[in-house]
């Protein structure tokens, strides 16, 4: 059987051979453009599709939780500061006076571990001019640990008594030398407040509360300020001091499932 014809001029035609090949082409293009088409969108679904056992239903709360205590430390913070016309014997009367207030304290109970030297200083004294130097203050500065507070306020007389008329002292401040209960009772009442939170959102969505997933914390102990004490100019008598309380601030930032 003849592939091809002739034409009037006896010819032989190929054109509808050509035809045929374009056709057979245009349809394999149009076959691969679909098979990548499919095979992305494959690879598309896969990728995004969630992880197995991903749940992304969760609620996330911040709780509260505070306790106070009754401090039972009074840290005093005292200054001696002496003048004189020459640094050495600023520093010597400053350093002399001093240690007879340590010596005093530490016979009156006071721990040496809790006596602690905070400030050594010896400043110029300039005269009215601003430039001419008159004198030397020397200061030395301690902090004084008291943790028998039915002592504290005849430590602190004692203190002005033995140091006299060079004595500061400059603040007190009340703590609770070990607060590691409250620490534990704020934080159990935080992580309470958060559970109560989860749960109250739990039964507004209607859903169903789960386990855990993460928890964070931070905790704040909050002391009274340092409170000013000022130096009586005669012999001190026995100084009033009031402990109040002390608050220890617990925050729980946890986060449920929700089923």
């Amino acid at each position: 059987m003849p592939m091809h014809g002739t034409d009037a001029s006896g010819y032989c035609s190929i054109m509808p051979i050509v035809g045929n090949l374009r056709a057979l082409i245009r349809s394999t293009i149009v076959l691969l453009a679909g098979l990548a088409i499919v095979t992305l969108s494959a690879c598309d679904s896969v990728a995004t599709a969630p992880a197995p056992g991903l749940n992304p239903r969760q609620v996330t709360v911040v709780g509260a939780g505070k306790v106070e205590g009754t401090p039972d430390t009074l840290t005093a913070s005292v200054a001696i500061s002496f003048q004189a016309s020459d640094a050495t014997t600023a520093m010597n009367q400053t350093s002399d006076r001093q240690q007879a207030v340590i010596d005093a304290l530490v016979a009156g109970g006071v721990d040496n571990a809790d006596i602690s030297t905070t400030t050594v200083s010896l400043q110029p004294q300039f005269g009215t001019d601003g430039v001419t130097v008159a004198g030397y203050q020397a200061s030395n500065g301690i902090d004084v640990k008291i943790r028998d507070l039915s002592a504290a306020s005849r430590t602190l007389a004692l203190i002005v008594n033995i140091g006299g008329n060079t004595t500061r002292i400059n603040s007190v401040n009340f703590s609770i030398d070990d607060d590691s209960q409250l620490v534990k009772d704020a934080r159990a009442r935080a992580f309470e407040d958060a559970k109560d939170r989860a749960q109250q959102y739990s039964d507004l969505s209607g859903l169903k509360l789960g386990k855990v997933i993460s928890i964070s914390e931070s905790s704040d102990t909050a002391p009274p300020q340092p409170v000013p004490v000022p130096t009586p100019r005669a012999m001190a008598s026995d100084v009033p001091l009031a402990p109040g309380q002390q608050t220890v601030n617990f925050a729980v930032t946890a986060v449920w499932e929700l089923g």
